[in-house]
């Protein structure tokens, strides 16, 4: 058996962008000056960052869409099962049909707060006890070993990878693409973050949330216009 890989990172990378404050403006110009509108492309959108601001803050979301960020992520099956109930994005994912899944399983590090306190819909998460991180790192590691050796035996009996992979579970790391516009994006990141100063403050589960960290990284820096205006207006998607 391949030797087993424990992480508690999570993996974002930046493959291609068509998304800058630029395309908003004239996006945005168009309702109003129409086939002059195309004088806008490649202008400093710096000069007309009141229009994103305005649009942001009335909401009028889709001059953001004429955006594009693809970004390559690996992370556990879990995250990815959160990431596909935002039907708002497009996702191509690793395969456990088409080749063998490697031994590459989620563990959770000593800052991962353990405890739940509180009943569904009113809880906090609070740190566990050193014995509690113990038991459940350990408990985690025996069960990924034990399922993948199945997995390992199924496919050298000749079972296809198809329904081998049943056994797996899904702290197991996958990978894949998905891609967003802007708009998209500010939704995603006002549900799947936890700041202060969100109009509408949300509770995402942290490992997801570290997923979205990453990616907001990346679109402050491509759109940094567009950006503040999010952050000005609440965090609230367009």
């Amino acid at each position: 058996m391949s030797e087993a890989i424990f992480r508690s990172d999570m993996t974002v990378e930046l493959v291609k962008a068509s998304a800058s404050d630029a395309d908003v403006i004239w996006a945005a110009r168009v309702s109003t000056a129409g086939e002059q509108s195309l004088e806008e492309v490649g202008e400093d959108p710096a000069r007309s960052a009141g229009l994103i601001n305005y649009l942001a803050r009335e909401r009028h979301g889709s001059p953001f869409e004429h955006t594009s960020m693809t970004f390559f992520v690996s992370a556990p099956i879990f995250v990815f099962r959160e990431f596909m109930r935002h039907r708002i994005a497009s996702y191509n994912e690793e395969s456990g049909r088409y080749r063998e899944l490697q031994p590459v399983f989620y563990v959770p590090n000593k800052e991962r707060k353990l405890v739940q306190v509180g009943k569904t819909g009113a809880y906090t998460f609070e740190d566990g006890t050193q014995e509690q991180f113990e038991i459940t790192v350990n408990a985690m590691k025996e069960s990924y070993l034990f399922t993948y050796e199945r997995y390992q035996k199924m496919l050298e009996a000749g079972v296809a990878r198809e329904v081998a992979r049943a056994v797996l579970p899904v702290a197991l790391y996958s990978s894949m693409y998905v891609t967003m516009n802007a708009r998209a994006l500010m939704n995603f990141l006002s549900l799947r973050t936890s700041h202060e100063g969100s109009h509408f403050p949300s509770y995402p589960q942290r490992e997801i949330e570290m997923v979205a960290e990453k990616m907001e990284e990346h679109f402050a820096i491509l759109m940094p216009l567009t950006y503040g205006a999010f952050q000005k207006s609440g965090r609230i998607a367009p």
